[in-house]
């Protein structure tokens, strides 16, 4: 399951997590390769859901955490552990890419 999050509880939901990690897609509507993205994101939070946390947040509707984060291209997925960035992903990429780079935080 992924969780829209906004600026106001980023914190409560990303950085005070305990799970093992957490996955924020920072996108935005008008954006194709965010859209491209989308499933293969929503597979990885089905089938990683016991040990990670899936979010989104939309950068238009939110420019505060984007620009804590330094997020500057669309889409960007930082990955969190214990409230820090451990990683990042710049720009759409397939399905198993994308799990192939979350199996390495583990």
């Amino acid at each position: 399951m992924v969780i829209e999050i906004t600026d106001s509880n980023f914190n409560d939901i990303v950085i005070k997590s305990d799970k093992e990690l957490v996955m924020v897609d920072f996108w935005a509507s008008w954006c194709g390769p965010c859209r491209q993205l989308a499933p293969a994101f929503e597979d990885a939070s089905n089938d990683f859901n016991d040990r990670i946390l899936s979010c989104k947040i939309n950068i238009d509707e939110n420019p505060i955490a984007p620009s804590k984060y330094g997020v500057r291209g669309l889409p960007t997925i930082l990955f969190f552990r214990n409230g820090q960035v451990i990683g990042s992903q710049i720009g759409a990429l397939p399905k198993n890419k994308l799990y192939e780079k979350i199996q390495n935080f583990f």
